[in-house]
């Protein structure tokens, strides 16, 4: 494929619909709403009003409301309707609103007033209570906009596409029709796949009146001799509509709980062929929303992190389910799309890699490759190939382009996906919004004469090749999740079912060592400063022992050569003491000679650079860890501006990035001290347990949790350093639903610890408020992003560099983010990210409610593990 050659317009990632697919959250799981159909109103002098309602669950709904301007357009709005009798707006977003009785008000906010001559745009949005239907009444800036209802197209609806029964007994759906049928319906279920044991004990054939919106139950049985595991796929089909299918497995579930409830829930809305959450081939989305920016760069790419959440998703269903195969799935998904096959000729682990500095502004880059630079040796290299017979490297590449937005597909074919892709290459001062996005393969098929390499790195001549980087929290994530699903299985007598799963882990494990080692493979000695300077590594003389943030390989397109690196900077928050446990003495211990002795060092390693990270007693802050270390001080073995040293690392408050600071966010509080927590549950090791009570008593300090809200640390400010004046203060609180989710996790585990009743209270209370934050698509706050102004940020291209990305945006100097990425001017809830550049970014930041993956996954778990412990 030639440079100009641009690749296929990209194909639209599949468009969703919120549905009351679940009843949420005031009514049980099981029940079913239909969706009141959008209402279309067209007037004299306004375009028109759309009332939608998006999702809707026993007395409540959500709603939001599309404006089109008239032929003079719109610089401003005002609306006004009357609600049915007894509907009330609990809360809303993007408007200034009120209400009196029946009337509601509201107005624009600014960046969301301006709307051209018969354009329309979704301005805002509410929660409400009482009748879904819609207003009447409805005014735009005093003007009459009630006109005819535009009719709207029906679609068949159940209410759960996953369900459990125990043996011998019976559980049901409901099946109904999104909007008034115009004719009579006949809605038959037949079982087309799986067990015999379980049928259809009525509603097998439901008749619905024209109109009718009633829904109607679906009954299922299972026999007596069912067994734990046995499930059957059902067919609901109605002639002139797209079919249903419901998914029903057999579990020794006894009574379901409250939160197991919550979390089948929540499985339901993550699963499944019409879930937004997921891509075709199963892959999980970063977020449901595909405008959103953090380190994915927009919302249908993924990580390494999503998979091992869907793993732990999956993990959680066997539990509650005893159906395992979920969870197999979930390791045949990672293995086909994110462990790439890259499996080169030629390895020495004598010469792992050539020397690129890394420097501390992008402006600096590309760097010079120092081919005389002397390196370590890998000292895992050869023990890897004996074990395993190949040079595969069995980790996840840490992010994918799923949808193919960017257009580079697999090694320049343009429309593969998912695709392999990565960003991050300049440095720890390079930021999401100063990123260039390239292919893991580089073929020359787009970018600049040498794709993008000379982006990067110096070198007199380039060659086409791949590169890949691990994430290592989420292998140990992985391996952590796999430890929990041996012993739920095993439990219920089924380990044999997830035998190869478990194998899988156990070698993801035995690679994940690389991340122990220094970068180019330097002694672990302190003082390493120069690279000619810093000792080479020989044996294991070059590992800390700790998960850094990441290890990476590659090879040349025709295998004929290839290299690893491992990883200097350390940071807390990727440490998982769960990991190491499995993979030491767990039950996982890798097939390698001495894999679980190093697992065990490990182990030893983390519990205690954790308690030399943690605030001391005393201190602002005493409890919170603070950022990590490294032995390669800027990412050039530069001089440390540091005098802790932690076993020849030095202290680093803000590891590997620093825009923004990697340490700043609770998140990764929580993370690491969710693996802390687990460990001192499982074993009473008195060293997690003391990191556990302080690190417990810190965050319940800095928190409000109620059970119908909650505030919790956000952002975190750092002084000091170990063994001199370490401190910690919270500078803003958050709603963020993933890490309230995690925090949940910690107190629950905490709880069962120690018996501490104001921990399990507070872990309580944050499930209900958390469950309360579902708005049938799955939990969400809404946030504002002032952060959005960087979309024009420029993206550094060096002068004089020019290249072409896959769907033609120019690289040159100068450009910004978003003009390197011209697609996301497509994506749903732009025109706000628009509006506010426009304004220079004064005005109100624009809000998105976002439905991030992880987020989901962390919130079902955290029902799922308090009902294990004490329901």
């Amino acid at each position: 494929m030639e440079t100009d050659n641009l690749a296929p317009p990209r194909r639209r990632g599949r468009r969703w619909r919120r549905t009351a697919a679940v009843t949420l959250p005031l009514a049980l799981v099981g029940t079913f709403a239909a969706v009141a159909a959008p209402s279309a109103f067209a007037a004299q002098y306004c375009g028109g009003v759309q009332y939608n309602v998006v999702s809707s669950w026993g007395s409540g709904f959500q709603a939001n409301v599309v404006l089109t301007a008239g032929t003079a357009g719109l610089n401003g709005w005002d609306i006004e309707w009357d609600f049915p009798a007894g509907t009330t707006v609990s809360s809303a977003w993007n408007v200034g609103w009120s209400q009196s009785g029946r009337t509601f008000t509201g107005s624009d906010v600014g960046w969301n007033g301006t709307i051209a001559a018969n354009q329309s745009r979704e301005v805002f949005g509410f929660i409400g209570a009482g009748p879904s239907t819609a207003p009447t009444g409805i005014t735009v800036n005093g003007e009459s906009c009630d006109g005819a209802e535009e009719p709207v197209e029906a679609e068949l609806e159940v209410s759960r596409a996953n369900v459990v029964v125990d043996a011998g007994s019976t559980t049901s759906v409901e099946v109904g029709f999104s909007a008034a049928t115009e004719a009579a319906s006949t809605v038959t279920t037949t079982r087309t796949s799986g067990s015999t044991a379980i049928s259809v004990s009525s509603g097998g054939s439901l008749a619905f009146a024209a109109g009718d919106v009633n829904p109607k139950p679906i009954v299922f049985a299972a026999t007596a001799a069912a067994q734990p595991g046995d499930s059957a796929v059902f067919t609901v089909a109605s002639p002139g509509y797209a079919s249903k299918t419901v998914t029903v497995t057999v579990a020794d579930l006894g009574e379901v709980t409250q939160n197991e409830e919550r979390f089948l829930a929540m499985y339901d809305q993550l699963t499944g062929s019409d879930s937004p959450y997921l891509h075709e081939t199963g892959v999980p989305y970063h977020s449901v929303e595909e405008l959103i920016v953090e380190a994915p760069d927009y919302g249908h790419e993924t990580t390494s992190e999503a998979l091992s959440y869907l793993q732990w998703l999956e993990a959680a269903y066997g539990q509650v389910t005893g159906d395992w195969s979920g969870y197999n799935e979930s390791w045949d998904i990672t293995e086909q799309y994110a462990i790439p096959d890259l499996n080169p000729t030629a390895y020495n682990p004598s010469s792992p890699a050539s020397y690129a500095p890394e420097s501390g502004s992008v402006t600096d880059y590309p760097t010079q490759l120092d081919f005389n630079a002397s390196v370590g040796v890998d000292p895992l290299g050869q023990e890897l190939r004996n074990t395993y017979g190949t040079n595969q490297v069995y980790g996840m590449h840490w992010i994918l382009d799923v949808d193919n937005a960017y257009g580079f597909g697999e090694c320049g074919d343009g429309t593969t996906e998912p695709a392999y892709m990565n960003t991050f290459q300049r440095g720890s001062q390079e930021s999401t919004w100063e990123t260039v996005a390239h292919p893991s393969c580089e073929t020359f098929d787009f970018g600049g004469d040498n794709g993008y390499l000379d982006l990067f790195v110096g070198d007199s001549q380039y060659s086409q090749q791949e590169r890949y980087t691990d994430a290592p929290d989420a292998d140990a994530r992985a391996v952590q999740v796999a430890w929990m699903a041996q012993q739920w299985a095993a439990a219920q007598g089924q380990e044999s079912a997830i035998s190869g799963s478990l194998d899988n882990a156990s070698k993801m494990g035995d690679f994940l060592r690389y991340s122990f080692a220094d970068k180019y493979f330097k002694q672990i000695a302190g003082d390493c400063i120069g690279i000619n300077n810093c000792p080479d590594g020989s044996g294991k003389s070059s590992f800390h022992y700790l998960l850094s943030w990441y290890y990476s390989w590659g090879a040349g397109a025709n295998g004929d050569w290839s290299f690893r690196i491992g990883g200097s900077g350390v940071h807390q928050g990727y440490q998982n003491v769960m990991a190491a446990y499995a993979l030491s003495e767990g039950g996982l211990e890798p097939n390698s000679p001495t894999a679980a002795s190093d697992w065990a060092m490990s182990l030893d390693q983390q519990l205690e650079f954790l308690e030399w990270l943690q605030v001391p007693q005393g201190s602002q802050g005493a409890g919170a860890i603070a950022g990590g270390a490294t032995n390669n001080w800027g990412g050039n073995y530069g001089s440390p501006t540091t005098n802790a040293e932690f076993e020849g690392l030095y202290y680093d408050e803000q590891p590997v990035w620093h825009d923004p600071p990697s340490n700043r966010w609770f998140g990764f509080q929580v993370w690491g001290m969710d693996r802390i927590a687990q460990y001192c549950m499982e074993t009473d090791d008195a060293r997690a347990c003391n990191l556990l009570d302080e690190w417990v008593e810190w965050a319940l300090s800095e928190s409000d949790i109620s059970a119908t809200d909650y505030s919790i640390p956000g952002d975190l400010d750092w002084n000091g350093e170990p063994g001199a004046g370490l401190s910690a203060t919270v500078t803003s609180m958050s709603k963020d639903p993933g890490v309230a989710g995690a925090f949940a996790k910690i107190l629950s585990y905490h709880a069962a610890a120690t018996g501490d009743t104001a921990s399990q209270t507070a872990a309580k209370n944050l499930l209900d408020a958390l469950w309360a934050a579902n708005d049938g698509v799955g939990v969400t706050q809404t946030e504002a992003r002032a952060d959005y102004c960087r979309f024009g940020d420029e993206v550094y291209i060096p002068e004089g560099w020019t290249g072409t990305m896959p769907n033609g945006d120019q690289l040159e100097n100068g450009v910004t983010f978003i003009e390197t990425r011209s697609f996301m001017t497509e994506f749903e809830g732009w025109d706000q990210v628009q509006a506010y550049l426009d304004g220079g970014c004064t005005g109100p930041a624009p809000e998105f409610s976002y439905h991030r993956y992880w987020h989901q996954v962390e919130v079902a778990t955290a029902f799922q593990t308090y009902a294990a412990l004490f329901e």
